[in-house]
């Protein structure tokens, strides 16, 4: 079982007591894009897993399912899933930061060549 196949019971459970996401949101409070973010099994959604295990207990009351018993099937599922390797999180830090720097060098060049043709040091590039 992994996230999707979770939320696909969280709905299916759902659905069976006649529910609406709108219901569900409604009682116990949790924003509806998180609510199908949760039934969707899309993780990057959602926010911090204490978080998470806690709109799971609430959702799983207003259904009439047992909150503690939904917890652990999550918690079983999250386990499952592995963590990404130390590694691979620096190597998309430090694509980011390529990012950001390659960014923020070509705003400073171009506010460079804008400064010095305002300022009348360089010549307005002409149409031909």
């Amino acid at each position: 079982m992994d996230h999707v196949d979770f939320g696909k019971y969280l709905s299916q459970q759902r659905e069976l007591r006649g529910l609406s996401r709108e219901d569900v949101s409604r009682e116990t409070k949790i924003p509806p894009s998180l609510v199908a973010a949760l039934e969707a099994g899309q993780v990057e959604r959602l926010p911090e897993r204490v978080f998470v295990l806690n709109y799971i207990r609430a959702y799983a009351q207003v259904i009439g399912l047992s909150p503690e018993e939904a917890a652990l099937r999550y918690e079983e599922v999250d386990r499952a899933v592995p963590a990404p390797s130390p590694v691979q999180l620096e190597k998309e830090r430090r694509k980011r930061a390529y990012v950001i720097l390659a960014v923020l060098l070509a705003v400073l060049l171009l506010g460079a060549a804008l400064f010095l043709v305002l300022s009348g040091k360089l010549p307005l590039p002409t149409a031909r």
